[in-house]
């Protein structure tokens, strides 16, 4: 399993609360988009290990 989209909703967080600091919007907006790539991320992974396990019975 990999852990591509934990680091991208970690990435995410961290953007996201740089930008609550700062108040800037554009990082606040990357930050919250990181985050949900990393969610998509695993749950494609997370599907893929199922499909995976269907077929390796």
């Amino acid at each position: 399993m990999s852990n591509n989209g934990t680091v991208d909703k970690i990435k995410g967080t961290v953007k996201e609360g740089a930008g609550n600091v700062t108040d800037n919007k554009k990082m606040k907006a990357e930050g919250i988009l990181e985050k949900t790539v990393g969610k998509v991320k695993e749950a494609a992974e997370s599907v893929a290990e199922d499909v995976k396990g269907k077929f390796n019975k």
